[in-house]
């Protein structure tokens, strides 16, 4: 990693480099310092398809800076992962080298109403505004309302063909993709992969945002999935109260059912990630969360509440 490091930032001369957790991506990640005190992040794809994840990211990155540009003026209130180089691998596809961003990982199950809240519903609210045309521009998905519920609906049956999901979720889930009338949403350009490891804070407010491998143009409930999985209920209405103050409009009322069924289904997703990748250890870590999810549910446990 150290040498792919140097390759990929001449002059640099790493001085520590520490492995970091994938995030259950097919990735190689670590932590590189130089002589001269500046830390960086090296991924360094295992499969041709992270490989492609990894260029998603790296294009996602260079629209952000772009749209940073004085020319553009778009602010962004926290700070994002730059593309600092990149080096060719020998059995193809590249490794690369971006900033590091510091910050704490957000305590999603402890998070409170509060200073927090107010700027993580600010930052998203700026995200959300970001020129969905220059996503577009870029060769970023773009997807409408309708073709939000149609992934949806393809993930759910291709869930259920495995056989490890739960009768009651699946019904659970079909219920919410039927319901058309949540479906009748303005696409907004948004993260896509958002958890509280990806938001980072110094206690207060959001000061970084990384893993933009997903940025598109989707259902800003998105980037809500991980607060209604697991942040106190009090805490996700305010930030969708928030959210819809600072983009002056009125709240969607199926946001934060959208959102439940977001955060949901992520667990739909994580098991078909380890249906791809044929690793028995993600499937049944996969299959455990998913019935986890449907015991601790009540029977009037509606995703819309």
């Amino acid at each position: 990693m150290a040498a792919l490091a140097s390759a990929a930032l001449p002059g640099a001369e790493p001085t520590r480099v520490r492995l970091l957790d994938d995030d259950g991506a097919d990735l190689d990640v670590a932590l590189v310092e130089d002589d001269g005190g500046a830390r960086h992040v090296i991924s360094v794809p295992r499969s041709p398809a992270a490989g492609a994840d990894l260029e998603r990211e790296a294009a996602a990155l260079g629209l952000l800076a772009r749209l940073a540009e004085p020319a553009l003026g778009v602010r962004l209130p926290f700070v994002v992962p730059a593309v600092a180089g990149w080096t060719p691998l020998p059995e193809g596809g590249r490794a690369v080298v971006t900033t590091w961003v510091p910050g704490d990982q957000v305590d999603v199950v402890g998070l409170r109403p509060g200073a927090l809240t107010t700027s993580l519903a600010r930052a998203l609210a700026v995200v959300h505004a970001l020129p969905a045309a220059a996503v577009d521009e870029a060769g970023l998905p773009v997807w409408s309302a309708s073709e939000v519920r149609g992934r949806r609906l393809s993930e759910l049956d291709r869930a259920a063909s495995t056989g490890r999901v739960p009768t009651r979720l699946l019904a659970r889930w079909e219920q919410g993709l039927e319901e058309v009338r949540w479906w009748r949403f303005s696409p907004v350009v948004v993260h896509g992969d958002l958890d509280g490891t990806r938001v980072l804070t110094d206690g207060l407010a959001v000061t970084g945002v990384t893993g933009w491998g997903s940025l598109s143009v989707g259902d800003p409930a998105d980037d809500l999935g991980w607060l209604a999985a697991a942040a106190p209920t009090e805490s996700l209405e305010a930030v969708l109260v928030e959210h819809a103050e600072a983009r002056h409009e009125p709240v969607d009322p199926a946001l934060a059912a959208r959102a439940r069924l977001a955060g949901e289904m992520a667990l739909a997703r994580y098991l078909l990630h380890g249906v791809a990748l044929e690793d028995d250890a993600v499937l049944d870590d996969a299959t455990a969360m998913l019935e986890d999810l449907d015991a601790s549910l009540d029977d009037g446990d509606e995703l819309e509440r």
